[in-house]
């Protein structure tokens, strides 16, 4: 697709700040309020005001969370070209910057987005169904952290505080990890009941935890992270998402460095990984066997367990392009 006019935004809790380059080279700057009805009265103005049309204007801005989910549903709802780029990478393309404010950040993200228009990927419409297992999957993720914290801290004071008040204060934390627990319960059942009233989510997630090690959790964080399978086409990229990719570290004669993962990582989805492939060891089966040769050949066996993750990696994608369940004894027949 070819553009003739881009939009950079900087989003922000109370406004957002709008940079348009023209196909003349002009540029047009505005702040609006970041409210669903401003946006979508500012938008139809900024096409008829500058007299471009929405199928010709690309509009880039960057991820921030819960505070960009106005202007998406917006986007979708006007059909415009919205593309939602990583802050990394739009700060990395850069090079050496002086001075930093929301109005010159806006005209940044306009000038990466006419830049790196090949790499350009649109925000597609995402089911109701889809957020809101989004949401649910975050809070999810947020009270656990509480409850984990909760209980670290009771195991680390255990034996250093006086016992009266630890008695005290263990009685007044099981309290809350009960509720804690109860309300994590609760947004799991939701989770589950959206899956299920959703024919594709329910498919991807019948098949991912078809496959040996992939337990209820590392299947939703998949299906949230891929957007279903949207966001991601190809198992490698998701694999260096995950953190399991192995890239080479070398220059010249001088450095020469291991291959090795790059921090860059989703760390949840790691660490989900990581307990898939654990799991994998405590039982009998092809990946074990593979696990055992390669440690006995001398490899390292933090290596080998990254590769078994990016293996669990390819046994979804490929479950999923195949429309099919596991099966280990499948053999794929070329015709």
């Amino acid at each position: 697709m070819t553009y003739s006019n881009y939009v950079g935004i900087d989003i922000s809790k109370n406004t957002v700040d709008i940079a348009l380059i023209t196909l003349e080279g002009e540029v047009v700057e505005h702040q609006w309020l970041n409210n669903r009805e401003v946006l979508k009265e500012e938008f139809e103005r900024l096409f008829t005001d500058n007299d471009i049309e929405k199928a010709q204007t690309l509009i880039c801005a960057e991820h921030t969370g819960h505070f960009g989910n106005k202007l998406i549903d917006v986007s979708i709802d006007l059909e415009l070209n919205f593309w939602l780029e990583s802050p990394y990478a739009i700060l990395h393309s850069q090079g050496l910057t002086r001075g930093k404010n929301d109005k010159i950040d806006a005209l940044r993200i306009a000038m990466y987005a006419k830049r790196f228009v090949d790499k350009v990927k649109l925000v597609k419409n995402n089911s109701k169904v889809m957020n809101q297992i989004k949401h649910l999957h975050t809070e999810r993720n947020l009270l656990l952290q509480d409850l984990t914290k909760y209980k670290a801290q009771l195991k680390q004071e255990d034996d250093f505080l006086d016992q009266d008040y630890f008695k005290d204060k263990k009685k007044r934390v099981a309290k809350l990890s009960l509720s804690l627990e109860k309300v994590i319960n609760e947004v799991e059942k939701k989770i589950y009941d959206l899956i299920d009233s959703d024919e594709s989510i329910r498919s991807s997630f019948s098949k991912i935890t078809s496959i040996e090690g992939i337990g209820k959790q590392t299947a939703i964080a998949t299906i949230v992270a891929t957007d279903n399978f949207k966001k991601f086409d190809n198992p490698r990229k998701f694999a260096c998402h995950v953190g399991c990719a192995p890239f080479k570290y070398d220059s010249g004669t001088s450095i020469r460095s291991r291959n090795k993962v790059s921090h860059k990582a989703n760390k949840n989805l790691k660490k989900l990984y990581h307990m898939a492939a654990m799991s994998i060891l405590s039982t009998k089966g092809e990946l074990r066997q593979y696990y055992d040769r390669k440690v006995k050949e001398g490899k390292n066996k933090m290596s080998v367990l990254n590769a078994i993750r990016s293996k669990l990696i390819h046994r979804i994608f490929a479950v999923i392009r195949d429309d099919r369940k596991y099966d280990k004894n499948y053999i794929h027949l070329l015709v």
